[in-house]
């Protein structure tokens, strides 16, 4: 799994337009192995991270849960405590 796509489910308040298409451009960029596609493969990769970000919004709009919502600095913390524990 990519390190930088971040869990968006579950949050309050919800995950953005930009947060759910930077998740999309992170996957999109795992899977072809390009960070920046040359312009041949573009508008190809335009195209998929767009279809990614449609796909993930509409998973995220029908998912339900009975958990309470999850704070973001909360979340936050917790991850940068586990960074800490991790690398020092």
């Amino acid at each position: 799994m990519c390190r930088n796509i971040k869990t968006l489910f579950n949050f309050e308040p919800p995950a953005t337009e930009d947060e759910i298409h930077a998740s999309a451009l992170q996957f999109v960029r795992k899977l072809s192995g390009f960070n920046k596609p040359s312009q041949a493969n573009e508008a190809a990769f335009e195209i998929a991270v767009a279809e990614v970000s449609e796909a993930a919004r509409k998973l995220l709009t029908s998912l339900h849960t009975h958990a309470p919502a999850r704070d973001r600095e909360v979340e936050a913390e917790k991850a940068k405590e586990r960074s800490r524990l991790r690398f020092g």
